[in-house]
């Protein structure tokens, strides 16, 4: 039963891209400022054949642009950060060649960079174009994906798009917790999280397959005070609290506490 059901999602999945690719490619033409709209709606409609739930803790940042920093988990984290905010992502070059995965992610203007210590370097000018234009952007500042219980080190080379400037002012960069706390209602375990976490050399497509045949997922964002570069003495500091951050914010997460009330300014 469930390998019908989990065929019939994937029927489902690539008719719902059939239908809204023709449009998307026709709106970002006609109306280019809109062109994030219909990627959001892919996102929207995949977590629900996906029987993921989301709950946003928290208050995204209206600035634009936005740099969000993110864990990184799952591929599970594309469609669930592209149902909650608009913008592009920044996924590694081998994403650009995944069986439909690649064409979604170019559709989205992803910006695709290689896994080497000065890859941000050459690509940080494909960067600047979009935030140049008002694009938010997500970022994975680890580098790789982890075990959905433990945060991997934030690499500070990533965070060199924060010492731009956009005009007078620093770039916004909120700090964002991903988390994966329950299936079927039930919190998620060490094993359960298995069937959710794509790390090391697994195959992609026998994960998605393992994934679909699994229950209901409750995914959490949860959106901690956005910084500036200037609240930091370095990159390297700035890495490493947002790093804190949301570390801190999986551990709650993982054993359902709420986010500490910050006092508005």
């Amino acid at each position: 039963m469930n390998s019908i059901r989990s065929i019939c999602v994937i029927l489902l999945a690539l008719l719902w891209a059939a239908l809204l690719i023709p449009v998307h490619m026709i709106s970002r033409i006609v109306f280019p400022n809109t062109r994030y709209l219909l990627p959001q709606i892919f996102h929207k409609g995949l977590c629900k054949l996906l029987r993921v739930k989301l709950i946003c803790h928290g208050t995204p940042s209206k600035t634009q642009p936005t740099l969000f920093v993110i864990n990184h988990i799952s591929w599970l984290d594309i469609p669930v950060v592209g149902k909650a905010l608009q913008g592009s992502f920044v996924a590694k070059e081998e994403v650009s060649k995944y069986p439909l995965f690649g064409l979604f992610a170019k559709l989205q203007e992803t910006i695709f960079i290689a896994r080497t210590r000065h890859s941000i370097k050459v690509h940080k000018t494909d960067m600047q174009e979009h935030l140049e234009k008002g694009d938010n952007m997500f970022l994975f500042p680890e580098g790789t994906s982890s075990n959905g219980l433990v945060i991997h080190n934030f690499k500070s080379a990533y965070f060199a798009l924060a010492e731009n400037h956009a005009g007078d002012k620093a770039l916004c960069v909120q700090p964002v917790t991903l988390a994966y706390s329950k299936m079927d209602n039930m919190y998620v375990t060490r094993n359960i999280m298995k069937s959710i976490a794509w790390v090391g050399d697994e195959q992609l497509l026998g994960h998605i397959w393992e994934f679909l045949k699994s229950g209901h997922v409750t995914a959490e964002l949860r959106f901690h005070p956005p910084v500036t570069i200037e609240d930091y003495d370095s990159r390297k500091e700035m890495a490493a609290d947002c790093q804190l951050l949301i570390a801190e914010g999986l551990s709650r997460a993982m054993t359902n506490r709420a986010e500490p009330i910050v006092a508005d300014n």
